[in-house]
């Protein structure tokens, strides 16, 4: 179907439903396509999510529960969630038999990229933040843009979109089954580059070609932005340049040759700054580590980019409003959010899953809150990360203070063929730090946290499981402030 359908070039009185509605990228889309005039429809199970006020606020209406008649008679295509089946989901089912056109997230994502000027934000880690820092820039210069981030992001009204207008669209693009091939790219960010989503890609080189096939599906003298210090992005960097000589290919980062070198770096009590090279400007962010400074640079990169397609190339970019956007910029959900503080202690969630990402961020809040001890409460996600990193999972936590394990957090995707459990993990990374403590489940860790969390210090539960609601219950038990 994704192949024989193509959206209209206008969205005005176009019939969509959407099934699986309440997740976030669904949701996003829904409010993009119904702010281009589409009449929007959908529907989700009854569990309860941010998006279902996110919905309600856009006057989008959805219904709780899959039935055959929720799908409109009038409808002219169906886009749904991948953990919804053509052949089981009663909505779907009805579909297929009505002859309606079905796309899948990132399909019809890919068709709304082909009705503007678009960016895809790429990588194992940090295109959630980097396309959100863009949402940022993009908010405060007025340029006529959309931008689409896989996580809520409080400067965007507490939503995943921020909807400026429609001649730009700036979206985060996943790796995950090369979902990010259905994308219609101008420019191009890679961010980072190594093993994950191993149910899937076999190794790194399988990684490294579906980045290189996305980086080769820019068209004439498009841009590739990349990440200069990290291995992996710099290989695909180069493959990609080695066979489109006619691509702008931009580095980025601390060892980047180039305008977009990062300089002067200081970090500590609650804030970095920085400058690039090519740029008079000195920088300031108040979200924690230095992963995320590197996050600022790509978008610093991609913006002015896009700010040359809108005003020209000749025209000085507003760095005033730059600077004020990262400055400004308080994170999004789940990327080292603040919870709130209870008793002196202050809790923060992050996403991180991946060793990299969970080393960048712990060293990143030590330098960011010097002094303070910190305890890490981490879920593992997936048996087949958690047992292809098990290595890397061991040695990731050494600048916490404590750290706090649970089983793993299954995926729907996988079987746990290996046999591999929580306590393996506790295992391994207790051979390396001296203080790492078990609880198969979450509630179960509740009084040891009552009795060990002392005044000043820092709580923070990661991982993609569900121990977030720790940091919640942690919260409302002592009565803190979020």
């Amino acid at each position: 179907m994704a192949e024989r359908f193509t959206l209209p070039g206008s969205l005005r009185g176009f019939p969509v439903h959407m099934v699986g509605i309440k997740g976030t990228g669904m949701a996003a889309l829904a409010e993009v396509l119904a702010a281009r005039g589409a009449r929007v429809s959908g529907s989700d199970t009854t569990e309860k999510f941010y998006t279902d006020e996110v919905l309600r606020r856009l006057s989008i209406p959805f219904v709780e529960g899959f039935r055959e008649e929720n799908l409109p008679p009038d409808a002219r295509l169906v886009v749904h969630s991948a953990a919804y089946r053509r052949d089981e989901n009663p909505e779907l089912v009805a579909a297929v038999r009505r002859g309606i056109p079905l796309l899948i997230y990132p399909e019809a994502l890919g068709q709304l990229s082909g009705l503007s000027d678009s960016s895809g934000v790429s990588g194992v880690h940090g295109k959630s933040t980097t396309t959100a820092m863009c949402g940022a820039i993009i908010g405060e210069w007025g340029l006529p843009a959309t931008v689409l981030v896989g996580a809520e992001v409080p400067a965007f009204g507490g939503r995943s979109t921020l909807v400026r207008g429609d001649r730009f669209l700036v979206a985060e693009t996943c790796e995950y089954r090369r979902h990010f091939l259905n994308f219609r790219p101008s420019r191009i960010v890679i961010t980072s580059v190594e093993p994950d989503h191993l149910d899937y890609f076999r190794d790194l080189e399988d990684m490294l070609s579906a980045f290189e096939e996305y980086g080769l599906s820019l068209p004439h003298r498009g841009t590739l932005i990349y990440c200069h210090d990290d291995p992996g992005a710099r290989e695909a960097a180069s493959r990609i340049g080695a066979r489109r000589t006619d691509l702008a290919v931009v580095p980025y980062g601390r060892t980047a040759p180039g305008p977009l070198h990062i300089a002067g770096e200081q970090s500590g009590e609650g804030q970095s700054s920085f400058s690039l090279d090519g740029i008079d400007a000195r920088f300031t962010l108040r979200v924690p580590g230095a992963h995320n400074v590197l996050n600022a640079a790509a978008a610093i990169g991609l913006c002015l980019r896009i700010w040359a397609a809108a005003r020209g190339e000749g025209t000085p970019p507003d760095l005033e409003g730059m600077k004020k956007a990262l400055a400004g910029f308080s994170g999004s959900r789940r990327r080292s959010e603040i919870v709130g503080e209870a008793d002196g202690v202050l809790i923060i969630d992050d996403y991180a899953h991946h060793p990299t990402a969970i080393r960048k961020t712990i060293e990143g809040i030590v330098r960011f809150y010097p002094g303070r001890r910190l305890v890490v409460d981490f879920m593992s996600h997936t048996y087949s990360r958690t047992r292809a990193l098990l290595g890397e999972f061991g040695t990731c936590f050494a600048s916490a203070d404590l750290v706090i394990l649970h089983r793993i957090y299954a995926s729907a995707r996988e079987a746990n063929e290996a046999g591999i459990t929580g306590r393996d993990l506790l295992r391994e990374v207790a051979r390396h730090h001296p203080r790492a403590v078990y609880f198969e489940e979450l509630r179960d860790a509740l009084p040891f946290l009552a009795s060990e969390l002392k005044q000043g210090d820092i709580f923070i539960t990661m991982g993609a499981g569900d121990n977030w609601k720790l940091g919640r219950e942690l919260l409302a038990a002592r009565g803190g402030t979020g």
